[in-house]
């Protein structure tokens, strides 16, 4: 169209009319562009009414809780009822804590025979037995050893007077061991002469402290001690220290003298000593005689080495 050409008034009208028919259809495109764009973006609201579909319920979490309580308590006892397998274990089984006795070391304890006295004949007895087999090492020109400890009942309270001596053991060998309940037989004249014989060596740890114990509640006077302790000390490299029974026996054996408080700490007295008691008796008085004959095939240390330890232990 040329502008500077002037222009008619039905030139006008046609094109205004031109003009609303394109605004017309240009309104129409965008209303039903903006309807379509609404459907796609418009939230969809959840089908209540659907019959396909069903109600889930609120689950509060004190309910979740209590279930798996349950469900942890059922399968715990359906662990114990049925045949248990770890592999078949629960997670919540899995969460309930375990008490595990881990030994390091194998324990150590007397195999041979344990000869219970607990009457004045049967220790008086079980002397001359022992007398007889001291006898026939010493015809055989052999040291004769005995591994000796006493038991007491322990006291609690403080003042308390402490108790007598209630369990001597004795063991001289693999095969027996004499666990004597002096507490109700005493010490026999047999027992007390075998006690105070000083060709016959006692060993043990701490054993001068027992044959006090001994000498102030019987008034019978053990001779020829020999402490494993400042025998460990003589012979083993290192230190010298303080030795237990247990130490010495972890160190020289790799084994474990299991000293359970239950019957380390329990009545002595007792009319009749359990089968734990006695175990745990004769065992100690084999261990002493056995750590006395590993220690004594051992060289001894240098002497000037030695004293110069001892004095800085006792200092």
């Amino acid at each position: 169209m040329d502008w500077d050409k002037p222009v008619s008034q039905e030139e006008l009208n046609e094109i205004e009319a031109a003009f609303d028919q394109a605004s017309s259809l240009f309104q129409k495109r965008k209303t039903t562009n903006h309807i379509n764009t609404s459907a796609k973006i418009s939230r969809r609201l959840p089908d209540w009414e659907s019959h396909d579909r069903q109600f889930q319920p609120r689950v509060l979490r004190s309910e979740v809780r209590s279930k798996l309580n349950g469900e942890i308590e059922n399968n715990s006892k359906s662990c114990s009822e049925s045949n248990y397998s770890p592999r078949n274990e629960s997670w919540g089984s899995r969460l309930r804590p375990h008490r595990v006795k881990v030994t390091v070391n194998p324990a150590i304890k007397f195999g041979g025979q344990i000869v219970y006295c607990r009457t004045v004949p049967e220790v008086e007895k079980a002397t001359v037995e022992l007398m007889g087999l001291i006898e026939a090492k010493q015809k055989n020109m052999e040291q004769v050893t005995l591994g000796l400890d006493i038991e007491w009942r322990p006291t609690f309270r403080r003042g308390e007077v402490p108790r007598k001596a209630a369990v001597m053991q004795i063991c001289g060998d693999t095969s027996r061991c004499y666990v004597l309940h002096i507490i109700h037989s005493g010490i026999p004249p047999t027992l007390q002469s075998l006690l105070e014989d000083p060709t016959i060596l006692k060993v043990g740890v701490c054993i001068a402290g027992d044959a006090d114990k001994v000498s102030k509640d019987y008034n019978v006077h053990i001779k020829s001690l020999e402490d494993l302790s400042w025998l460990a000390n003589q012979k083993l490299d290192g230190f010298p220290r303080r030795w237990s029974l247990a130490a010495l026996t972890e160190m020289l054996t790799g084994k474990e003298l299991e000293k359970p408080n239950k019957i380390r700490l329990g009545n002595w007295e007792v009319e009749i000593l359990s089968e734990g008691q006695l175990q745990y008796a004769a065992t100690d008085a084999f261990v002493s005689w056995h750590l006395y004959e590993i220690l004594k095939s051992f060289p001894d240390r240098p002497q000037n080495q030695v004293g110069e330890q001892m004095v800085a232990l006792q200092s």
